[in-house]
Order: structure tokens, then C-alpha cells, then sequence
């Protein structure tokens, strides 16, 4: 600190040497942190999973663990995140892939998100905290055949690639939905997020459909910060709740899951945060008991979908783990100009606030030869990594 203040000082005095070192020296801090950048390229086509329902015929489906990590698109070329940005892995890390896509899972371990999102939004990759990723590749975007067949290719192409950082999502069968049930408590009593299922004979194709479906014990969305609102009591000084909106304009306060750190650096005004509740107010469709989960920095878009509860589990599971405190890219003036917001309640007609601001919202090729609105009250921005 102190040879910060002496360097600012002589720069400010006007010494000519002191002014170029000052700025490199900003220059090199600012290279080494965690930036919220822009995608850099269209978003890759990937499939995204709807919400499981008791009535899908699980003969159908191959189930593996979801893994919660960041997604990772392999295109030939270059390794992107689901919106588009491009991930600065090592070289060694993507050395020998092929040249045709591969979609799958940075993933450092169960309860690890929070370190997976550090690691993959360096500019600089850090070399050492890359040897704790894993690169759980489950899909081949650009092969022709059905899921069956995707996966058993994948098996052969990793196994002939042999890098221990790259390696296929285990898939199984279950006989019916208590061996669904049993999977899913073992998968989360083991600090695990929930289930994948994705149907056998599916081609694949870009977007959301019921070839690939999502189980979790508890229901989360995602929604964007409009304001700060100041705590009170114990939390005089820091933030006490986020005003948010889902993308179809609902309004609410989420005021609880957050650590003391976050309090103090609360995620900034217009970015996304993933929160779990328990079902949803009728009438007014505000999600009960919302709850702060993370700062979703790897999902820049605005797309609109539901959010559904579990049928297996309609209520959180007492084996679900608490999810980790997070420390979210801090904004620069935590508290500056935060907003006394009236509460949120509904109208006397069930209208959400008008919004104050708008929200934003490849073609591969497989090889010739080798191996392989429903109503507003009930809808929510539905959290993805998948």
C-alpha cells in the first residue's frame, strides 16, 4: 500500500518516471483479474434440457449425474462457454482434440462450481488451477447417428485420445422411477447436483426439448438485479436484499443465502443470479422462500422458458447440500446510489412493476471417415448449465 500511495503520489507531482510505471502496474492487475466480458462469438447451437415429469418413459433414456460446472462447446478450433465467450484454456488442455465439436462439462468436483467459473473466466489461465479441471465430455454435436450411437463413439474417441483431464459422462438405465429415485438420493447425498436423461434415439439438435431432461430435488431460476435495498439491524451498511426481475417482468426481493462477503460486494445491477425456492404464490406467481444460489457470469442472454418443480420431489430434499458461499465479481461501489425500492407486491390485477430497463436477450461437421408464454404467474427464468 504503501509503495502505491508513494507511485500515485510522485505521478500526481508530475515526475516523468513515475506515470509509466504507475499505469503498467495497473495495467498488469487489471490483465490478472476475472473480467465479465462479452461473448466474443455467436453462442454455440447445444441442446438444453427441459424439466423431467413422472409421466416420461424411462425406457427411453440413458441417466447420468449432472455435473455443475461450467459448459464447455469444443468447436474444432476453440473452447466456448455456452454464451458464446471464449475459454483461454492452456494449450496443453486442448492439445490432440479433434477438429469437430464436443460438448460437455469443465468440471472440478461436486460443490466446486464456485472454483470451476474462477478458473474458466481468467483472461491469463493459471496453469496449476487448470490441473484441477476436468473436461466430462457427454455428447458429439456433429455426428449423425442417435444418442445410442453418439455415446458409444464418444467412449472410442476418448479412449483413443488418453488424456486424463478429458473423459465421458457415465451413462445407465434405470428399470422405473424408484430406481430413478434411488440414483437421484444417491447422486445427492453425495454432495452431487441431480440427474440428466437423454433419449436414446435423439439426433441431436440445438435447443430445448424432451430429448434431454433435468431432475433436481429443489426448484432454482435465474432473474437480473435491478437494485441494491440497504439492510438493516445487523446488516446496517451492506446489502439486505436484491430487487430482481425475471425476464418476463415479475418483480421480487431475494434477502436471504448470501454470506458476508457478498453482502458487502452484493452482484451488480443487470447481472443474472440463480436462486432456489419452493413453489410459487398463487395469484401473484412470486416464488416462495427465494434464496441466493450464485452469480450466473457464464450466462449472458435473455432467453425466456419455465421453471417447473420436481414431480419426484415437490419440496427440497433434507439431503440436498447447502450450496457454497460464492464471491461474485465485486462491483466497484457496492452500496453507491442504492435504490429505497416500496415492496414489491402485486397489483390488485396480478401484474408485475413495469421493467425500468430492457433486457437483452456454427455448423459442424462430423468426419467422412473414423470413429464416430404459459402465463406469467407461473413463469421463471429457469437456471441452465445444462
Amino acid at each position: 500500500m504503501r509503495v502505491w500511495t508513494r507511485i500515485a503520489g510522485v505521478a500526481c507531482c508530475g515526475r516523468g518516471w513515475a506515470l509509466p510505471v504507475f499505469f503498467a502496474l495497473i495495467f498488469q492487475l487489471l490483465m490478472q483479474a476475472p473480467v465479465a466480458r462479452a461473448a466474443d462469438f455467436p453462442p454455440p447451437p447445444v441442446m438444453l434440457a427441459n424439466v423431467y415429469r413422472s409421466d416420461t418413459p424411462l425406457a427411453d433414456y440413458l441417466v447420468s449425474e449432472k455435473l455443475d460446472g461450467v459448459r464447455g462447446y469444443w468447436d474444432g478450433e476453440k473452447l466456448l462457454t455456452r454464451g458464446g465467450e471464449r475459454i483461454e484454456a492452456p494449450g496443453w488442455f486442448t492439445a490432440g482434440w479433434p477438429d469437430f465439436p464436443l460438448d460437455g462439462e469443465l468440471w472440478v468436483g461436486r460443490g466446486k462450481f464456485t472454483s470451476a467459473i474462477s478458473i474458466v473466466r481468467q483472461r491469463t489461465p493459471d496453469d496449476a488451477a487448470w490441473r484441477t479441471l476436468h473436461f466430462m465430455v457427454f455428447d458429439l454435436p456433429a455426428h449423425p447417428g442417435s444418442f445410442a450411437e453418439r455415446n458409444a463413439a464418444l467412449k472410442s474417441l476418448l479412449a483413443g485420445l488418453a488424456l486424463p483431464w478429458v473423459r465421458p459422462v457415465e451413462q445407465f438405465k434405470v428399470a422405473d422411477r424408484a430406481g430413478l429415485r434411488t440414483a437421484l438420493d444417491r447422486v445427492v447425498r453425495n454432495g452431487g447436483e441431480g440427474l440428466m436423461l437423454h433419449r436414446t434415439a435423439s439426433l441431436y439438435q440445438a435447443g430445448r426439448s424432451d430429448d434431454l431432461l433435468k431432475l433436481k430435488p429443489y426448484q432454482d431460476a435465474e432473474a437480473r438485479v435491478i437494485a441494491h435495498l440497504p439492510g438493516k439491524g445487523r446488516h446496517q451498511g451492506v446489502l439486505g436484499a436484491l430487487l430482481v426481475e425475471t425476464a418476463e417482468g415479475l418483480r421480487f426481493r431475494i434477502g436471504t443465502g448470501f454470506s458476508d462477503a457478498q453482502r458487502r460486494n452484493p452482484p451488480a445491477p443487470g447481472s443474472w443470479v440463480t436462486y432456489r425456492y419452493i413453489g410459487l404464490n398463487e395469484g401473484s406467481g412470486i416464488p416462495r422462500f427465494a434464496s441466493f444460489m450464485r452469480v450466473r457470469e457464464d450466462m449472458p442472454g435473455g432467453e425466456r422458458y419455465q421453471s417447473h418443480p420436481s414431480p419426484l420431489t415437490p419440496h427440497p430434499s433434507p439431503l440436498t447440500p447447502h450450496p457454497s458461499p460464492l464471491t461474485p465479481h465485486p462491483s466497484p461501489h457496492p452500496l453507491r446510489g442504492v435504490l429505497k425500492v416500496p415492496p414489491c407486491s402485486p397489483s390488485p390485477t396480478g401484474a408485475s412493476p413495469a421493467s425500468t430497463s430492457s433486457i437483452s436477450p456454427m455448423s459442424p461437421r462430423w468426419p467422412r471417415s473414423g470413429g464416430c408464454n404459459s402465463k406469467r404467474s407461473h413463469s421463471t427464468r429457469s437456471r441452465s448449465a445444462c
